[in-house]
């Protein structure tokens, strides 16, 4: 930490001069927040109906292609960046290895082909992980109750290389699987996908705030047991740079850390360490409890997002995914 030396003493230093008026805050400002920090993150779903509520998240809805078309066309009005991209399929699709994910038809290709003709200058940032589509809800493939590694990675790089395919700016592996990384790097490249990039979810915590998330895509009844051998404890920081310095040496672009306020020192570690894009994930609980404090009055709303979305820009992110963008751009514009 930076030694500060104040040798002025009040009344000579008084720093609320400096907090005086709305000009003097903005002058000084040491950290903004614009749209184009925010990665909007949307649930697709397979079926008819244009939006599906979903309970745990107000405001949150399963959007069909069609919708998510049209939310790619509020994105780049807004001029939010880029979207990330989770599906929710009918539970007839699902098996114990997740083969829809690597379906080269199936919801998220139709989804990226749809909403890239809708808005071309809106980069889509897809998810690379099976428990979408695995009927026991757990990220890889599950054999005698054991997540095993080496079989989830390959099909882990077919679902990239088909989600490639179909026009996703950037593949996002949340599995957390050892060396997915420099097999979904080294697969892309021998395609000729080399402009693809990869956003690393290095440091993913086994954590409590990701049950809407769950409701959202439908795995929170089918998941069995937890996600501990292959999501990080919640304990550990050291373990954060090795699982980072890894993805980095396998070719990650960018790196995200999630959840997000929890976890603010882990970004700062990441940012100072790696130097590269890092990013934030504030994921569906820290949303939904914003949301449920906000209905029973007991915060104010928009106050607390930018505020939240700010402390992310101030521990070092580059940016953060978060289901709060199209309201936050929208209040932040100017």
């Amino acid at each position: 930490m930076t030694h500060i030396n104040y040798p002025a003493r009040f009344p000579t230093a008084r720093p609320r001069r400096l907090r005086q008026a709305e000009w003097t805050r903005r002058l000084v400002r040491e950290h903004t927040l614009c749209a184009a920090d925010l990665i909007w993150a949307l649930v697709v779903h397979d079926g008819a109906a244009p939006r599906v509520p979903v309970p745990s998240m107000p405001g949150v809805s399963r959007l069909n292609v069609e919708e998510a078309a049209k939310a790619a066309e509020t994105a780049q009005r807004l001029g939010i960046p880029a979207l990330a991209i989770f599906p929710h399929i009918d539970a007839a699709k699902k098996d114990n290895d997740g083969r829809e994910a690597t379906n080269p038809r199936g919801l998220v290709p139709q989804a990226v082909s749809a909403m890239k003709a809708a808005a071309p200058g809106v980069g889509l940032m897809v998810d690379v992980a099976l428990d979408p589509f695995t009927d026991h809800g757990h990220d890889g493939v599950l054999r005698e109750g054991v997540i095993v590694n080496d079989e989830s990675v390959a099909r882990l790089v077919d679902q990239a290389l088909v989600l490639a395919d179909a026009g996703a700016d950037i593949v996002a592996p949340s599995d957390m699987m050892d060396g997915r990384i420099g097999a979904i790097r080294n697969a892309l490249e021998a395609a000729g996908k080399h402009d693809v990039l990869i956003m690393s979810y290095a440091a993913k915590y086994a954590s409590a705030f990701y049950g809407p998330y769950r409701d959202a895509i439908g795995s929170a009844k089918a998941l069995q047991g937890d996600k501990k051998t292959y999501q990080m404890d919640s304990a550990n920081t050291d373990e954060a740079l090795r699982e980072c310095a890894l993805d980095v040496a396998e070719g990650a672009d960018m790196l995200m850390v999630k959840p997000g306020l929890a976890y603010l020192d882990i970004v700062r570690r990441v940012k100072e360490t790696f130097a590269l894009p890092t990013y934030a994930f504030q994921v569906s609980g820290e949303y939904a409890m914003i949301k449920a404090a906000a209905a029973n009055g007991w915060i104010d709303e928009e106050r607390a997002i930018l505020e939240t979305l700010t402390a992310f820009k101030r521990a070092g992110c580059d940016g953060v995914i978060t289901y709060f963008a199209p309201q936050a751009a929208a209040l932040l514009a100017p």
